[in-house]
């Protein structure tokens, strides 16, 4: 990604995705899957993936012109696998590409990473207070530790697919 200022990570917009319902259809991603223990991941082997994913969109050009548009979505279907969704704007040959369709209802947080089961009861009771209920989670983490470090604020959107 950009290297501006020793940051790289785009500066994030709050207000684009807080409590916003997002419909997607056939929204393009590249996936990848790492162990975790208890959910918990092991943070180098993250940026590698992601460095890889990234990297291989790249190469074909499948990139957001406007990186502020582009996610990393982490889900978790087991304590011991987490899921990378890096989005795309096209196939990337060689990839595991995919795609995630559903409506989905966002709310950002600024807490620690590992403040999710917190944050998810939080956001359920948010998804309640508006009549939904969560299929699904997805959690984009808007800055890595060291531009979280920089910006003072470690902002991650929790997607509920309702």
């Amino acid at each position: 990604m950009n290297q501006e200022n020793d940051e790289c990570c785009p500066k994030f917009n709050l207000e684009k995705w807080d409590e916003k319902t997002l419909d997607w259809d056939n929204k393009q991603f590249i996936k990848e899957s790492i162990p975790t223990l208890f959910h918990l991941p092991f943070p180098p082997m993250i940026g590698k993936k992601i460095s890889k994913m990234w990297k291989m969109a790249e190469e074909v050009k499948a990139t957001s012109d406007d990186k502020e548009d582009t996610l990393v979505l982490f889900c978790d279907p087991s304590a011991f696998r987490s899921e990378l969704y890096l989005s795309v704007t096209g196939n990337v040959p060689g990839a595991n590409n995919a795609v995630i369709s559903g409506t989905f209802i966002s709310k950002v947080f600024d807490d620690s990473y590992n403040a999710i089961p917190k944050l998810i009861k939080q956001m359920d009771k948010y998804l309640a207070g508006v009549g939904k209920k969560a299929k699904k989670y997805y959690v984009h983490y808007a800055y890595c530790p060291k531009c979280a470090k920089k910006f003072g604020h470690n902002y991650m959107i929790i997607f509920a697919e309702v």
